[in-house]
């Protein structure tokens, strides 16, 4: 890859290799590079970057993992699919099978929890303010008699763009329609707005605090009782 490169920036306290995933993505963003071209070498890379083979080795093998990457051996590395088709066509899928409503809730649990453990390693004062916006806009909500939704849907993303994982945060905004349904089902239940809105400050506090294991663990116990709740009438 040739050209200018962005400003580099401090690394994070994540694995190394998804930080070289992360600069590597956006490499091929700033080299408008196109499906079944050729990505430079890892030796070049390596020495971009500074870091070693080794490392790149592992975040060429993740990028292969989610299927950007294709690893010819003896070959090269070249440029599968571009970057933003991962996504979308993930949420198109989702998109499709609307009426297997459990696997919208289950793929929720699974990105969000983690998404409010990684926030809670993660977050900046940034972070911690809109978060704490979203619980007091939907405290303000419910106040008013409406349901918080939008304020929900707000503190959801704010708790994944806390995780400062840029593929955690481009699924939240790929899937957020399908996810909608899914908070909309549960909100319009008689007193759910006021739960939620307990299980959101609770979410928020150890985030605050730093406590991932709390974190996620609170993320995971909110989408659960809202899961059970949004398929009671099913039972």
């Amino acid at each position: 890859m040739s050209g200018q490169m962005r400003p580099a920036q401090p690394l994070e306290r994540r694995p190394l290799h998804e930080q070289i995933a992360d600069r590597l993505r956006e490499l091929i963003d700033d080299q408008q590079l196109q499906p079944g071209d050729k990505i430079t070498p890892e030796r070049e890379l390596a020495v971009q970057l500074g870091v070693s083979r080794h490392s790149i080795r592992q975040a060429l093998a993740a990028l292969r993992a989610i299927g950007l990457l294709e690893i010819r051996h003896g070959d090269g590395v070249y440029l599968a699919r571009s970057p933003n088709e991962l996504v979308p066509m993930l949420a198109q899928q989702l998109a499709e099978t609307q009426a297997e409503f459990p696997h919208i809730w289950e793929v929720r649990q699974a990105i969000e929890s983690q998404s409010a453990r990684l926030a809670a390693r993660r977050r900046t004062d940034d972070d911690l303010d809109a978060i704490g916006a979203a619980v007091t806009a939907m405290a303000a909500s419910i106040d008013a008699g409406d349901q918080g939704t939008d304020a929900d849907h707000d503190f959801h993303h704010a708790v994944a763009d806390a995780a400062h994982n840029p593929l955690i945060t481009m699924l939240m905004r790929e899937l957020a329609e399908a996810f909608a349904s899914t908070s909309g089902a549960s909100l319009a239940k008689p007193g759910q707005p006021a739960r939620s809105l307990a299980d959101h400050r609770a979410i928020a506090e150890a985030i605050a605090s730093g406590d991932e294991d709390a974190a996620g663990a609170a993320m995971l116990a909110h989408l659960q009782r809202t899961t059970a709740l949004a398929f009671e009438d099913e039972g």
